[in-house]
């Protein structure tokens, strides 16, 4: 029972199975619903694509689904039925004819059973957007010109509605001229959904997608398209790009569109014209160079007749930035010759005809040129070794190429995978093809031959050589032409390419010889310094060794300064012989005595009291001794400079002792005059203290005499008040005056009258006594001359007792110092001793 049930055929709907007579070879399609049961000569079988064989299978696995394309789905049917029928639904079908070889397809909605021998692909519509796009091929041109029409085409816009496929297919070509493998681009800014119909397919790109995206550019973007016949379409943004049906997109890191190169005026790009076209009315024509920079075209786009120069991955040519006082030496690859470009600047040179070249000094050159710098001299041994090693390349490179010319046309073309482009010399060019994924036409040079331009301005060793000539130094130039010309400090100078330092030799020690001379390339103009030690005879023939110092300035037209290369021996020779000369003119004695100014006077001149000393100059090289320096004077023979030396002891001696007097008279004579001086100094003290004293007198003077002047106008203001109160009472006191005088005046005569008559009175008395006097003995006389002076000192000291109270003394003071060196004095002592006893 089971194995019955094994061989029975059950077939639901949508579902059928192939079933081969092992004995006729038929093979019968069964389409459900449906069931039978099997022979033992039936056998289940299903059809392999690949082998288009009918292999014999399990029950289970011969049954099949029925190929189902829905709305939007089309089916791709190979080996169509001749009269165009499917097996019918519900029985068994006998295989019918074929049309072998040739596939339709059939949109959607479809549901049907396949003949054995076919094949059904099931694919879904094709839905595009704006900026999509599908590449159909013409696989059957008969059925594609029959069925054209037949193909479902949905407009993108629904104005389009009712337009030909023609029309939206929006290719110039006639329907019925459709070719074999003809290509043709459904743009999706037409279309929004197509099925094709039969005759054409739908290819797939790399990926396995039938829908493919165009390229979608922004502004300062493009894109390019290479055409089968190696044509190349530039398409600048913005824009949605389809390519033509013979066009692919070519690739670079995976990316189909590219930016613009922006330039600017201190960069630019090499082109080749590859093609002849015409620009703006000016023809260029094939290998005809150009070079864009910012100033001619700020955006620049490829084009299809310009191919893109590049040294390695150098694009875009920069600038160099020369700073002040900098240069960088350029190749002019015309004719061979190399210039200076000086800064400041921004250089871009054209590598049409220029290319920026170093220059290599020898270890030679850097420690003359540069003495003392180690950093200078290891980077020019590195960059000599860097060049030597290119040039080992170059020769390596030129090898292999000529042995690969030698090699038979296999090997050749072996040796040709293998070799290294990137050594190909600077005349050489590979055109080559470009491979997908390349953007646009290259032409690759080697870089050898100059660095990538790149703006750095870390540039010590990069530029020009650069010879820095400080203050009081200068340099002599010579160039391979037979230039020369002398740089004078302070100046910075840039050496052109074919310009060197020319060296000069100058003798060395004390005294100057030649046994070890300095090689250099500064000359010392200004306060140079020459030492040197010069032996001379005397007049009496006595050895003098004489060391000293010139100071040189290097005057007049510097060409000259570099005309005698051992400067220091022209002048140490020339002075020897003319010291030697000199010296024996003179003892030792004199010369010991007064060498430094005699030294002096040789070289520099007599000293003129106007102008100076002169110096010597040497006209052959405009070199000018303006100073010496007599620094020692020696005496080779001991015993001479021993006498000399106590000889010049005594003297010192005596002078010490001379100059110790003088100086004490010195100081003498100064401390009188300073003395003198404080003195006078004192003396105009005082008479500023009493100016002072006076001045300030006169002061208080002013104010005393301006304070009374006040005083007197308030009284005299007080005084006219009271005039008129007194005018009355003035004729009264008028009156009374007058009365009084008259009073007064008979007071006086009276008076006078009286005074007349003592004096007569007196005088009588006088006479009488005068009489009286001749008859007295002198005795007498002396007696009375004592009584009386007695008498009238007693009269007079009462009549002093007023005068002794105002002056504060007593009266016998008083009346003594009147009475002093008369004859009274005595009459005074006497009383005043007799007083004494009396209180006694």
């Amino acid at each position: 029972m089971s194995n019955n049930r094994e061989r029975d055929l059950v077939l639901a709907p949508n579902e059928y199975a192939f079933i081969s007579d092992q004995t006729k070879g038929n093979v019968i399609a069964y389409v459900g619903p449906y069931k039978t049961s099997m022979a033992n000569t039936d056998k289940p079988v299903v059809f392999n694509r690949r082998s288009k064989r009918f292999e014999i299978s399990s029950l289970e696995d011969s049954i099949q689904t029925f190929a189902t394309a829905p709305e939007g789905w089309y089916i791709i049917l190979k080996n169509p039925a001749v009269d165009g029928k499917q097996p019918q639904v519900g029985t068994s079908n006998t295989l019918t004819h074929l049309d072998i070889g040739r596939k339709v397809n059939l949109p959607g909605p479809k549901f049907f059973a396949l003949w054995p021998g076919q094949m059904a692909q099931i694919t879904e519509g094709h839905h595009l957007r704006s900026n999509e796009y599908l590449v159909v091929r013409i696989y059957e041109a008969e059925q594609a010109r029959k069925n054209w029409d037949n193909a479902v085409i949905t407009p993108q816009n629904a104005n389009l509605d009712g337009e030909n496929n023609q029309d939206l297919v929006g290719e110039n070509i006639n329907s019925q001229a459709l070719t074999m493998g003809q290509s043709l681009i459904i743009k999706g800014t037409n279309v929004s959904f197509y099925i094709p119909p039969t005759g054409v397919e739908v290819v797939k790109d790399k990926n396995g997608n039938f829908v493919r995206q165009a390229v979608t550019l922004e502004r300062l973007e493009y894109c390019i398209l290479l055409d089968e016949d190696g044509n190349k379409r530039y398409v600048t943004g913005p824009a949605v790009v389809f390519p033509k049906p013979t066009e692919q997109f070519v690739e670079k890191n995976n990316s189909r569109k590219f930016r613009a190169i922006e330039l600017n005026e201190n960069s630019g790009i090499y082109i080749k014209v590859i093609a002849p076209y015409t620009e703006d009315g000016q023809e260029y024509n094939v290998g005809d160079e150009l070079f864009i920079t910012g100033k001619k075209q700020m955006i620049y786009f490829p084009r299809p007749e310009h191919a893109l120069v590049k040294y390695g991955e150098q694009e875009i040519y920069h600038a160099v930035a020369i700073p002040h006082g900098q240069g960088r030496y350029f190749l002019n690859r015309n004719d061979g010759k190399i210039s200076l470009a000086e800064g400041p600047r921004m250089f871009l040179p054209d590598p049409r005809e220029a290319v920026i070249v170093r220059r290599i000094l020898s270890p030679k050159q850097v420690n003359l040129w540069f003495p003392g710098n180690k950093e200078a001299a290891d980077y020019n041994r590195k960059l000599q070794e860097l060049s030597e090693l290119q040039n080992r390349k170059q020769k390596e490179s030129a090898k292999k190429r000529r042995d690969k010319r030698s090699m038979p046309p296999l090997q050749q073309q072996q040796a040709i995978s293998n070799y290294d482009l990137e050594r190909l010399s600077e005349e050489e060019i590979e055109e080559k093809e470009i491979p997908k994924g390349v953007m646009g036409n290259s032409i690759t040079r080697k870089t050898s031959f100059t660095k990538p331009r790149t703006i750095t301005l870390n540039d010590k060793y990069e530029g020009a050589v650069t010879i820095d000539v400080w203050t009081g130094y200068a340099v002599l130039v010579t160039s391979k032409t037979g230039n020369r010309k002398v740089i004078v400090g302070p100046q910075t100078y840039l050496l052109e390419y074919d310009e060197v330092l020319q060296p000069t030799q100058l003798s060395t020690g004390t005294p100057k010889t030649d046994i070890n001379l300095m090689k250099t390339v500064y000359l010392r103009a200004l306060n140079n310094k020459v030492s040197d030690k010069v032996t001379a005879e005397t007049k009496d023939f006595c050895d003098v060794t004489i060391t000293l110092s010139y100071r040189v300035n290097f005057t007049g037209e510097p060409e000259k300064w570099f005309d005698v290369e051992n400067y220091i021996k022209f002048l140490t020779d020339h002075l020897r012989s003319v010291i030697r000369n000199a010296m024996k003119q003179y003892n030792v004695a004199d010369f010991y005595a007064n060498g430094i100014s005699i030294i002096r006077d040789i070289v520099l001149g007599k000293r003129e009291e106007e102008e100076g000393r002169t110096g010597w100059l040497f006209k052959e090289n405009g070199m000018h001794i303006y100073e010496v320096e007599i620094l020692d004077i020696e005496i080779l023979d001991s015993t001479i400079h021993q006498l000399l030396y106590k000889a010049k002891h005594d003297e010192i001696r005596k002078n010490l002792e001379l100059s110790n007097r003088q100086k004490e008279l010195e100081f003498t004579e100064k401390a009188e005059q300073i003395a003198q001086q404080i003195a006078k100094t004192q003396a105009e003290t005082r008479q500023q203290a009493v100016e002072l004293k006076k001045a300030e007198a006169n002061k208080q003077l002013e104010l005393d005499l301006t304070r009374l002047e006040a005083e007197r106008q308030v009284q005299e203001s007080e005084l006219k008040t009271l005039l008129d109160e007194q005018a009355k009472q003035f004729e009264i006191n008028q009156k009374k005056l007058e009365k009084d005088r008259k009073t007064q005046e008979l007071q006086l005569e009276i008076s006078d009258r009286l005074m007349k008559q003592r004096l007569e009175e007196l005088r009588a008395e006088v006479e009488a006594v005068a009489q009286k006097a001749d008859a007295v003995s002198p005795d007498l006389i002396a007696a009375l001359q004592a009584f009386g002076d007695k008498a009238l000192a007693e009269k007079m000291a009462e009549t002093m007792a007023p005068l002794s109270i105002i002056g504060g003394k007593s009266i016998v003071d008083v009346f003594a110092n009147l009475l002093k060196g008369t004859q009274l004095e005595k009459v005074l002592k006497l009383k005043a001793a007799d007083n004494d006893t009396d209180e006694a």
